[in-house]
């Protein structure tokens, strides 16, 4: 489970809200889309990205997980884990695609929709639009309905509150649903291992080893003042989710924090020219995106990954926000040179521009060369 519970949003609704939240999580969905699309894939081990010796991977199919076969595993090491490994190359305008015919049918059910990504969502549906009084009927409507249109399985978890439906989704994969009713919530929690509970990554549950933190129950015995002075602001919310209690809402409309672009190059790259083209490359495409959604932001980081798979990253923020690609460019351009010379070849360069905000300059130019000169 990856992220921190730092990123994790204290921002809660009243205690004691009754609710029905659903977790839809559609199974290995880039590698589901390529075998439904390639009947030769089915019944196979495919993964989706990198190369047989480039690259990681994106995703998976269930016949590679049988392999030890996961997504972010450098290809070579799935290749070797998997020697009949089909390696596809990603379609994501099929993903995103496919992705809007499943929104579509969420939002025959709620309003309350909370993408997580192109294949996971938070779904309200306390009052939901068909005036189905269980949850987990909803639950089996939509997932059949999933695979009337798109051919493809969902699972889904249940429960009172976004942690919890989150962890159902997964207990009963693939293609199946499972729920925790708020009777109990509390002991889901605290049989759990704490490296199992989303938000927890592998840095934060060594620490809570160290601690002697080793499940649910263990979390619950440390008091909240203990739990901030080892874990900062997000002491309050381990306090809570290890009593399986979470306020948060089903936010239809959450911010995006950041938009970036990466490669992995065939071969590493060793002189300092080719990488600052590639940065040239991937800052026009992060600036194309940010267009298409009339973003802006201030903060640039740049990340590289060298032959021997260590990361490292670079950020700079400036005081107003980007103008261009160009300015993109030149600002991750001057994060790269004082790595040069590289010790050793870069196998990956990254762009991310975050701090983002509208970008109400462009917006304003247009509105007045309309005749708006009011605004």
């Amino acid at each position: 489970m990856s992220g921190q519970a730092e990123q994790i949003r204290e921002r809660d609704e009243p205690a004691g809200t009754a609710r029905k939240i659903i977790h839809v999580d559609m199974d290995a969905f880039y590698a589901s889309v390529e075998q439904r699309d390639n009947p030769e894939l089915r019944g196979k081990p495919v993964a989706v990205g990198g190369s047989a010796a480039r690259g990681v991977v994106a995703a998976a199919s269930y016949e590679a997980r049988t392999f030890g076969v996961r997504s972010a595993l450098p290809s070579v090491t799935a290749k070797r884990r998997c020697p009949d490994l089909i390696f596809v190359k990603p379609r994501f305008e099929v993903y995103r695609s496919v992705s809007a015919q499943i929104r579509e049918i969420f939002a025959e059910h709620t309003d309350l929709i909370e993408p997580l990504s192109l294949d996971e969502a938070y779904l309200d549906v306390t009052e939901n639009k068909q005036g189905i009084p269980i949850a987990t009927e909803v639950a089996k409507v939509i997932r059949d309905r999933i695979k009337a249109v798109t051919g493809l399985n969902a699972s889904a978890g249940i429960s009172y509150c976004k942690f919890l439906a989150k962890m159902a989704s997964d207990l009963n994969k693939p293609n199946g649903q499972a729920v925790i009713t708020p009777a109990r919530g509390p002991q889901f929690v605290a049989d759990l291992p704490v490296k199992k509970f989303h938000g927890v990554g592998p840095a934060t549950a060594a620490r809570m080893e160290r601690l002697g933190i080793l499940t649910g129950t263990d979390l619950r015995e440390k008091s909240a003042e203990f739990l901030r002075e080892h874990f900062g602001k997000s002491g309050g919310w381990y306090y809570r989710i290890s009593r399986g209690i979470d306020n948060r809402p089903v936010e239809p409309h959450r911010e995006r924090k950041s938009i970036g672009a990466e490669d992995t190059f065939s071969e590493d790259i060793t002189n300092l020219e080719p990488t600052l083209r590639e940065i040239r490359m991937l800052a026009d495409k992060v600036w194309r995106s940010c267009k298409a959604k009339d973003l802006t932001g201030r903060t640039v980081t740049l990340k590289v990954k060298y032959a021997d798979f260590q990361q490292i990253t670079r950020s700079r923020t400036i005081e107003h926000g980007m103008r261009g690609a160009e300015e993109l460019s030149a600002i991750a351009s001057a994060l790269l040179e004082p790595l040069s010379p590289f010790a050793k070849g870069v196998r990956l360069l990254g762009v991310t521009l975050s701090s983002l905000e509208l970008d109400i300059g462009e917006s304003i130019e247009q509105q007045l060369s309309l005749g708006f000169p009011g605004l």
